[in-house]
């Protein structure tokens, strides 16, 4: 089978020589073959690979773009046929089925499903030619046009409010109508059917296409349809299976090699460095928490199903590749699942790669969890997988790749950085003192560049490497690769010498609900409640699925929500200026009507006044008070009163709201345990501990909407040792306070 890296277009002559020079000088280090680079690469690009047995693990565009080149590109159908899928006939893709963003949050909020956009991409760059002729009996012109209109429509976006559902019932009308001439008759029958399933009046569940991407909805129609069209459960592994099939024999893949990692619907929870816990990976890469991720779980609707086919490919395999991509949403994900990594470390006889990326990722691998102050390395990245994988790096990997960035133009690397991207770097030596190789090779392409300024893995480049790296295994080039024995010395002292954890053997998945039910019981909650305004109603709907922390239990505690003129806004400002509060009065959520032509403030305000509604009833009385002390003519006392605990309609246990007051700085009264007071200067400003709750409850969610209490909980960026005691025992009061909001309010168990 000719290389794909002598086609047309790849990487040839002198580059090839000087990939090849450089993964075996990394990985191989023998006599005799300085001088020799010519032979060399003669003899990689000869190296027999189509018996060879591949497993490529991830998500995204990374596991796409190696495996057959970034489909989502719109250049992509004049190279469609390179990469891994090319160099290794006998390929298997592993896809990550988490990603909760785009069209998959949308088919998640509506039905019981895993995450298929990254299936998606990775069946659209599956595509084989020789697959579409032998199906369609079609020239290779003939397979370039099929190929072209396939992308069309798979990548078609629909409008956002005007999804058309005559697309949807006809998906080649999202192609233009020169190629639409061109599709064969049983290819456009069977899209049409697809398209008609979800389409009212169709025999499966009715969606609206507003803002879906087509592929998503084809592969969707044809999970449900194997699935016997059912809704009241996740399709199992077998509908899974045969629709992904049905999609792949339809656009020219081969079926059995595209499997989704589990049937099993899950979420991403992510703990960051200062105690906060939220769900959502789409969540993550929107907020800047300013601190790193230590822990990545996921949590499953059941305990997660792995089909034997995947475990089998692994078992299998003589080579694993872990695809560059997100680090904690694309392939830790997958090595959480105990079939999987079992497999995994049950391979002794494959060579293991781990590809690194390009650039971190704002909100995953922007800073260090071991230095905050230095730019992500790739030993980072080890570190990260040692910390969410159990029982650690033992056995998941040989050898890391790299790029190679010093070839990088300098331009290139300025305008990345002016957007907030920085590469990441290999550490050689820290790498290698864990226990794993490291290569460095150009894996993007300097001839693309001349034509558009992004960088990216480049699927020809990467598969060469990856072959390179077989080819220096299976020889007799004097290797240098360590034994066995002494990597699984290292990489467990890593463990031990890190002082990172990895997760035990024994954690039990904590098991969530399914999206759809999450959803809908929020809706339920809110259904009965008086919105002024039916879009207040849609906006909380909208932060509760982007806020999944919130339960459905703190909905309970009022009744409506009402927005209130400039005229009739009677809520004092001297201590704070926001725009929305809970009324224990009333019962009532009260935005002011400045906040109906600001979304971004509105949604703040409104998660401010959510969490202050947690409190309920909770006061009986308040009031100011002189200083008693004659000294002190420039202090005050504020002072509250609590309801009797058996008359108070809070979502707080009268434990918790004794222990959340003095996490307030509020102080018991020593002869009534129902009084609390604190001592204010005249000129000193005060959160009153209803406000210091809601605005904890919103930063907590998600600081974008709790920029007001950033600045208050700045603090945990310092290092305790750094700070004077005043400051010390303000880092711990807020930590606290932290830790609270994690375990008693949104109540996740700590581990």
């Amino acid at each position: 089978m000719p290389s794909g890296a002598r086609r047309r277009g790849g990487p040839h002559g002198r580059r090839v020589e000087h990939l090849v020079r450089a993964v075996l000088k990394g990985y191989a280090i023998g006599p005799g073959t300085r001088g020799r680079e010519q032979d060399l690469s003669r003899e990689v690009l000869s190296f027999d690979t189509r018996k060879t047995r591949v497993v490529v693990l991830g998500g995204g565009t990374g596991l796409s773009t190696v495996v057959g080149g970034n489909s989502q590109a719109v250049a992509w159908p004049d190279r469609p046929f390179v990469g891994l899928k090319e160099e290794f006939p006998r390929l298997d893709a592993v896809v990550v089925t988490t990603d909760d963003g785009g069209s998959t949050g949308r088919l998640l909020k509506c039905l019981p499903m895993i995450g298929i956009g990254d299936l998606r991409k990775s069946c659209l760059s599956l595509i084989l030619s020789r697959n579409l002729q032998r199906t369609y009996r079609m020239t290779e012109k003939q397979v370039r046009d099929v190929v072209l209109l396939v992308q069309r429509i798979f990548n078609y976006r629909f409008p956002e409010k005007t999804g058309s559902l005559r697309i949807l019932k006809n998906p080649l009308l999202a192609a233009p109508e020169r190629l639409r001439k061109k599709c064969p008759s049983p290819l456009a029958s069977s899209f049409r059917a697809l398209g008609a399933y979800l389409s009212p009046g169709g025999q499966g569940p009715t969606v609206n296409p507003s803002g879906h991407c087509l592929g998503n909805l084809i592969l969707t129609a044809a999970i449900f349809r194997a699935n016997g069209g059912r809704t009241d459960r996740p399709a199992g592994l077998g509908a899974i299976r045969a629709g992904l099939d049905e999609v792949a024999r339809l656009i020219g893949v081969t079926p059995g090699h595209l499997h989704a990692a589990t049937s099993t619907p899950g979420q991403l929870k992510f703990r960051y460095g200062n105690g906060v816990e939220v769900y959502g990976q789409m969540k993550s890469s929107l907020a800047r928490r300013g601190f790193p991720v230590e822990r990545l779980v996921v949590e499953f609707s059941d305990d997660p199903s792995v089909s034997v086919s995947v475990v089998r490919a692994i078992r299998k395999a003589d080579l694993i590749i872990y695809a560059p991509g997100s680090l904690y949403t694309s392939i830790i994900p997958l090595l959480q699942l105990r079939p999987i990594i079992g497999a995994i470390r049950s391979n002794r006889k494959a060579l293991k790669i781990l590809a690194a990326n390009f650039w971190i990722q704002e909100g995953e691998t922007d800073i260090s969890p071991g230095n905050e102050g230095r730019g992500f390395l790739v030993s980072d990245m080890i570190d990260a997988y040692n910390r969410n994988v159990t029982g650690g790096v033992r056995d998941l990997f040989h050898v890391v790749l790299s790029a190679n960035l010093e070839h990088m133009p300098g331009d290139i690397l300025r305008n990345y950085a002016l957007e907030g991207k920085m590469p990441i770097h290999l550490d050689r030596n820290r790498v290698e003192a864990m226990g794993f190789q490291s290569v460095e090779a150009i894996l993007f392409s300097l001839e693309q560049l001349e034509h558009t300024p992004v960088i990216h893995h480049d699927a020809e480049y990467f598969a060469l490497a990856i072959r390179t790296l077989l080819f220096a295994k299976n020889s007799n080039w004097g290797l240098r690769e360590r034994s066995h024995r002494r990597q699984v010395k290292e990489q467990r002292s890593l463990r031990r010498d890190s002082g990172l954890l990895s997760l035990p053997h024994s954690r039990r998945l904590q098991r969530r609900p399914l999206l759809c039910e999450y959803l809908a019981t929020i809706s339920e909650e809110l259904a009965e409640k008086d919105f002024q305004q039916q879009s207040l109603k849609s906006v909380m709907i909208d932060l509760a699925w982007e806020n999944r922390d919130i339960l459905p239990s703190h909905l309970r505690f009022f009744c409506g929500a009402r927005v209130v003129s400039a005229r009739d806004w009677n809520r004092s400002t001297e201590w704070d200026n926001v725009l929305g509060y809970y009324d224990p009065a009333d019962r009532y959520l009260k935005i002011h009507r400045q906040l109906i032509g600001n979304p971004k403030q509105l949604r703040e305000d409104l998660l401010i006044a959510l969490g202050e509604s947690l409190l309920g009833n909770y006061i009986e009385s308040r009031r100011w008070m002189d200083s008693p002390f004659a000294e002190r003519k420039e202090a005050r006392f504020y002072e509250i009163r609590l309801g009797p605990a058996g008359k108070r309609e809070s979502f707080l246990s009268d434990r918790q709201l004794h222990d959340y007051l003095k996490l307030a700085r509020m102080v018991p009264d020593e002869t009534s345990p129902m009084i609390y007071r604190l001592a204010i200067n005249n000129n000193e400003g005060f959160l009153p501990p209803g406000l210091l709750f809601g605005l904890m409850y919103s930063w907590y969610l998600n600081d974008a909407y709790g920029g007001l209490m950033e600045y208050e909980m700045s603090l945990l960026r310092w290092p305790p040792k750094s700070l004077i005691p005043h400051q010390a025992k303000e880092y711990i009061r807020r930590q606290a306070l932290v830790t609270f909001f994690r375990t008693e309010i949104f109540r996740h168990q700590e581990k």
